[in-house]
């Protein structure tokens, strides 16, 4: 069978198994042996579990779990509600300071936490009711903190960042510089949003709100500093040639538990085995999702499939833009069904060869692709932000936080075309610490 008709019949398969309602990982792998012992026959199933385990056999993926956990310490406290306290005390006086303040806390603390949920949840609970009782529109309340929550897996420390650079073997430190600017540029979007449509509200007097006292505003900082300060220590020991990703990754989870335990008092076993019940659960689905896209890889591979499928993107006589835009709209279409991680490691080693053939660069491809992967955590039908705001805020209707939210898909669809138009901006920084990639 020609290699790019068998690819076709693959997609439809995975489409179709992952949609029956099993897990990610369990349906690349049932995917995977089907099409192996079809065209491959009953002996290539040996290799399935080396692939599998070979897959994981990589001292870089300590660092996933150790950065959820690290996540996980944070989200388990009272961090979400003293980060968002501190910035609304210090940008009180700005313009739309509280919804500012609002996504300056989203930014935050979904780079300490990684999690998107968590982040929602832990602002979300006091920002919304907060920005509602001074008048903002709830679909400015319900769609930045929605939208804020997405930024984590751009901002490092990011996990789905070291997927990508595991899936793609891409400098993880390259990776975490190259979502920086992007980062501060959605943040920059998404405040310039939310401030524009206040004030197209007519409430021009949410605009101005109560002042603070020096005191009031530095009495909190102690509460915040220590985990501002963990992760730019992360940053500095990982850039600075002082340790691994896995690491700086596992000191920086032994800090915030201490922090954790130490600061919010955070003393019962309970809490304390919570926190890493949940984060074992979470670590163990990525790591197997992994193990399974790497059978799901090679799959592709034995039958040419991704060999095939390169060379024919390479014979096409299209202008590299309007593939790019082609493959823009296949990962914003994936994005919306399946989650982050299970796209870049299903989708990755087929877009890998196909941009570099294209002369895209690979590190500035994963801020594309993971901002892509941003839009599908607020956009129906899966749209995970979306049903986290409506649980913490019941009486604003999954319309209007979904209406709320389109504004910011569309502020990222503009940091696409910006990041095309000036590619530097995801590069320079990675080129500047670390020296001009060979």
């Amino acid at each position: 069978m020609d290699p790019l008709v068998l690819g076709g019949l693959v997609a439809l398969f995975t489409i179709a198994v992952l949609f029956s309602g099993v897990s990610v990982a369990l349906g690349l792998l049932i995917v995977s042996g089907g099409f192996l012992v079809v065209f491959d026959g009953m002996r290539s199933l040996e290799l399935m579990p080396e692939i599998f385990f070979g897959k994981l056999n990589s001292f870089a993926l300590l660092s996933i779990p150790m950065f959820i956990i690290m996540g996980a310490s944070i989200a388990s406290t009272r961090a979400g509600a003293d980060l968002y306290e501190a910035l609304e005390r210090w940008l009180t006086r700005v313009p739309g300071g509280l919804v500012v303040s609002n996504l300056g806390a989203c930014a935050l603390f979904s780079a300490m936490s990684g999690s998107s949920p968590a982040t929602c949840a832990a602002i979300g609970k006091m920002g919304i009711p907060e920005m509602r009782k001074r008048g903002y529109p709830d679909g400015v309340a319900a769609g930045s903190i929605a939208a804020g929550g997405t930024l984590g897996i751009l901002i490092p420390p990011s996990v789905t960042m070291i997927v990508y650079g595991i899936a793609t073997e891409t400098s993880i430190g390259r990776l975490f510089l190259a979502g920086v600017i992007p980062g501060l540029l959605l943040v920059a979007l998404f405040m310039a949003w939310s401030i524009y449509a206040t004030v197209r509200s007519g409430n021009i007097q949410v605009l101005t709100v109560s002042t603070y006292t020096w005191r009031q505003k530095f009495e909190i900082l102690p509460r915040v500093i220590p985990f501002i300060v963990i992760i730019l220590g992360v940053l500095y020991a990982m850039y600075g040639g002082i340790a691994t990703p896995s690491e700086t990754a596992a000191v920086g989870a032994l800090l915030c538990i201490v922090i954790a335990v130490v600061i919010y008092r955070l003393w019962s076993p309970a809490g304390l085995w919570l926190i890493l019940r949940d984060s074992t659960r979470e670590s163990v689905m990525i790591l197997f999702i992994i193990g399974a896209a790497g059978v799901f890889s090679y799959m592709l591979s034995s039958l040419f499939i991704t060999q095939s499928i390169a060379e024919w993107i390479g014979t096409l006589e299209v202008n590299r833009w309007v593939l790019m835009g082609a493959i823009n709209v296949f990962l914003l279409v994936a994005g919306f069904f399946l989650p982050p991680v299970a796209v870049i490691l299903m989708a990755a080693p087929i877009l890998l060869p196909i941009i570099t053939v294209a002369g895209f660069d690979p590190i500035w491809f994963a801020v594309i692709l993971t901002i892509n992967m941003e839009i599908g955590l607020i956009s129906p039908p899966v749209g995970l932000n979306l049903y986290v705001i409506n649980g913490i805020a019941p009486d604003i209707s999954l319309k209007t936080i979904l209406t709320g939210s389109l504004p910011f898909v569309a502020c990222m669809v503009i940091a696409i075309i910006i990041l095309c138009l000036f590619p530097g901006l995801a590069t320079w920084l990675p080129d500047y610490v670390m020296g001009a990639a060979t």
